[in-house]
């Protein structure tokens, strides 16, 4: 049921993910990392059966097991002379926080704040998407099919 719904959004979440870029090199993640966040995310909708309260909502439960591979990426860009993390963030990460993190001095409430920020993000992202599907009329549809009904 809910895979029906996210795989009917399939070419708005593309287009919605080139349009995100500006936000994501903004922050402290590389394009390579956000992708591993984004895989990381399941999107919901809360009270698909309510069209005032229903909203895209990211299901985040799971980014701490991902920071590993986050610092992972981090750490393979900078040995390989920038590569997808050239520009760096303006807030944390970037070469100062590899190296940081490298030394062990980066760590404690660095995994937290890496959290908190690509849980931000990842609302930005759930409140743009459904943005992008009111404007084009699709939202009822898909809210619908979430909430298990056919779409209208």
């Amino acid at each position: 049921m809910a895979d029906d719904w996210t795989s009917s959004i399939a070419a708005e979440r593309m287009e919605l993910d080139s349009e995100f870029n500006d936000r994501v090199e903004a922050s402290s993640f590389s394009n390579q990392q956000w992708n591993l966040v984004m895989t990381a995310i399941e999107l919901e909708i809360e009270s698909p059966d309510d069209p005032e309260a229903a909203q895209i909502v990211p299901d985040t439960s799971s980014l701490p097991t991902i920071m590993p591979e986050l610092d992972r990426v981090e750490q393979q860009s900078m040995m390989g002379g920038g590569g997808a993390d050239a520009g760096g963030g303006s807030s944390g990460g970037g070469l100062l926080g590899g190296v940081k993190d490298a030394l062990g001095l980066g760590s404690g409430g660095g995994d937290d704040e890496r959290i908190e920020e690509a849980e931000d993000l990842a609302e930005q992202y759930c409140e743009r998407l459904q943005e992008k599907l009111e404007s084009s009329g699709r939202w009822d549809g898909v809210r619908s099919r979430a909430a298990g009904n056919s779409p209208e």
